[in-house]
This record gives structure tokens, sequence and C-alpha cells, in this order.
């Protein structure tokens, strides 16, 4: 790709907040381009991941999708594991204290996130660090430095703290240190481009390049990627909330998962956790915007998608073929009506409340005469509390999408 197209490739996705912001960044990498193009270097690269859980589902590998297109260009990517970090914990999307881990577990915790982040970065060309290496030597008296360069205001303000200090409720000193950590990673790192979430924007814009700034290096530049929703189509996605596609599943589930999300979440899955350039998502929206593409046929080809980056193209073509044997030839009409429970309903409270059973009594025989399933997989407890979000299918006939809030 030429700078133009690279340019446009890794502003893909970026959410900023504010447009005057996205286009200094634009502008500001597409100097970096240049810079590098003449020195005849690549870019640095990095995103961090503090471990704090070891599963991981679509919305984690965002920012490693990214990753993955810079080494495609053929820029120096590091995958940073803040096992330093880790033992404070970021507060940045969170309004109330993050639990402390112990060190054992950061590292377990890493070692799986690693394994889980080589299904998308190239291994070979992937470099892991780990930010103890230089946030453990850190000096009392350079930590005090560095600090010199935020005000408490600065922190206050940002709106996860802001809400904690309007319920009274308590915040520690040390998170105020989270920021500056990471910073201080990108110092370290003497980093091109950061890659993060648009929890990451203080972090990232405001705390990394002040204190690359300090340091007398070159400030790096952010790329802020919008939060993908879950398959709700609305909320974040959050294995608590049931609304997550596992990475660590099979091809199968993963592109039914994907063939849930409601349409209009289309686009955001597709400028966030495809390889497809803009170009390519452009002549997608064109063909649903003129009605030459039908939009079951663009979800097919986002699903297809998605599937192979994790478990190869042929696997995803079995997917593909899998679901298209189990509802598209079992008569399931493209437009069946939705319906959203919570996760504490039974099937049974689902299927009166929906009004796909008259009673509870028709609705647990129909459960008994293995007459009510969920993607095509029989149901047979009543009182089951259900997780997992699919075509509900009550008979022959009746259908619902159903979604777990």
């Amino acid at each position: 790709m030429n700078i133009e197209e690279q340019v446009a490739l890794f502003m893909q996705g970026t959410e900023y907040g504010d447009e005057s912001l996205k286009n200094a960044m634009a502008k500001e990498l597409k100097e970096r381009l240049l810079e590098a193009e003449r020195e005849k270097r690549p870019l640095r690269v990095y995103c961090g991941f503090d471990p704090r859980k070891a599963d991981l589902h679509l919305g984690h590998t965002v920012p490693m999708n990214k990753l993955r297109q810079f080494q495609d260009c053929g820029h120096d990517v590091t995958f940073l594991i803040g096992n330093y970090t880790s033992l404070i914990g970021d507060p940045s999307d969170k309004d109330i204290l993050r639990p402390q881990l112990t060190p054992e577990e950061v590292a377990e915790n890493g070692r799986t996130y690693a394994e889980q982040a080589f299904r998308i970065l190239d291994p070979k060309k992937t470099f892991i660090r780990y930010n103890a290496d230089w946030l453990s030597k850190i000096t009392f008296e350079e930590l005090i430095k560095l600090a010199s360069n935020f005000t408490m205001q600065q922190f206050l303000t940002r709106e996860n703290f802001k809400l904690r200090w309007e319920k009274g409720d308590a915040i520690y000193l040390h998170e105020t240190f989270y920021s500056i950590m990471q910073g201080y990673d990108a110092y370290a790192m003497r980093s091109d481009v950061q890659i993060g979430g648009t929890d990451q924007l203080f972090n990232i814009v405001t705390a990394a390049r002040k204190v690359m700034t300090f340091k007398g290096e070159k400030p790096n530049i952010a790329i802020i990627l919008g939060i993908l929703p879950g398959t709700d189509g609305i909320v974040k996605m959050s294995k608590s909330l049931g609304n997550h596609i596992p990475i660590n599943t099979n091809a199968e589930d993963m592109f039914g998962k994907v063939m849930s999300i409601p349409d209009s979440a289309m686009p955001t899955y597709s400028r966030l956790v495809t390889r497809w350039t803009p170009a390519e998502i452009s002549t997608i929206e064109s063909g649903l915007k003129d009605g030459t593409l039908h939009p079951r046929d663009a979800k097919m080809k986002l699903a297809r998608e998605v599937t192979a980056t994790f478990y190869g193209e042929d696997e995803a073509d079995g997917a593909q073929d899998a679901f298209i044997n189990l509802f598209q030839k079992r008569d399931i009409p493209d437009d069946i009506p939705e319906f959203s429970a919570t996760s504490d309903q039974t099937l049974i409270d689902i299927l009166v409340a929906s009004g796909m059973v008259a009673s509870r009594s028709d609705g647990r025989r129909l459960i008994e005469q293995k007459g009510v399933k969920l993607d095509g997989k029989v149901l047979t407890d009543w009182k089951a509390q259900l997780s997992t979000q699919g075509v509900l299918q009550v008979g022959k006939r009746h259908f619902l999408r159903l979604k777990i809030t």
C-alpha cells in the first residue's frame, strides 16, 4: 500500500469523540510514515494488554486486528503484556476500584493472552515484551518528576473518577499512577504509534504523549478504536452480559453468533474485526444501499470473514455450509421477531412472556415432546436459565430471535 492507503486503513474504525483530534492524528500519522520512509525504517507500533482475565472474546481482539494491519504493511509490532500495570489495574473503564492481582495470576493470564493473540498476529513478526522490565526499575525520584506533569484536576475530571467522587466513593492515589506508567511504556519503547480503545483516550492522548515529550521524544500517535458492541448490537461486548462471542469456541459457534447480530451492527463489526480494507467495506455498503446485496448475504460474508480469521478458510467454509443446512434449508424466515429476555428468566418464562405458548402447561408439554429448540438444539429443561442467544423455535413454524440482556 502507498502511504495514503495506509493512513486510510490504519484510521479505519477509529473514534476520538472530536473530529479535530481525529484529523490531527491522521495528519501526524501521515507525517510519521513519510519520515519513516525517508529513514528507511518501519514504524514502531504497540498495544498494551493487561492480562486480568485468561479467556478472551471478540471484543478483546479489536486492537489485535489493528496491530495485524500494521504488521501486514511491514511495520514492527509489539504485543506488550502489562505484568506490572496489572498489579494496579486500569481504572479507565470502571467506576469502581479494580481488585489487584497477584504476580502469579498475571503471569498465567499473560501466557494465555499471548497464545490467543497469535490466532490473529503473525508470531514470527511479533515482539512480546513485559513492562515490568522497565517500570520495576523506576526510582521514587523519577516518579515524582513524571507526576509533576499532571494535575489532580486532570484525573478528577475523567468520567470514571468523577462519578466515584460525586458518589462519595474512594479514589485511591495509586490508581492515578496507571496513566503515568502507561505513558512511560510508550517512552521506554520509543513508540511511534500506540493503539487502544476509547476507554484509553486519556492514557494515550494525554498521558503517553505528555510523558514522551517531557522525556525528549517525539510523542506517539494515538490510534483510538471504537468499542465493539455485543451480539445485541448495542451494549459493549461482555461475558457477564451474555452478549459475547468467545474466541476459544469452534467455527460453527462463532459463525452462528456473528449471524445473530442485528444488521445495524454490521458496519462496526466490518471496521473493527475483519481484515477488509476501506475499499472492500465501501463496496459492500454500496451494495446494501442500492439493493444489489441482500443484508443476509452481507452478514454471511461478515460471519465467514470473522470465522476465517480464527479458524482458517476451510473451517469457515464448513461453518457456513453447516449454517445454511441448519437454518436456510429448514425454511427459517429471514425476518423473524426479536424478544429480549433477562438472564434470570427460565425457558418456560421466556416461552410464555414472548407469546410462543399459551400457558406454562402448554410450554412444558412441548418441551417434553422435544418441540423446543435453540439454534437447532433440543431444549429439555423447562426450568433452565438460558445464557446463549440465538433462534428459538417452537414446533415447526414458530421462530423468534432471542436476546439475553
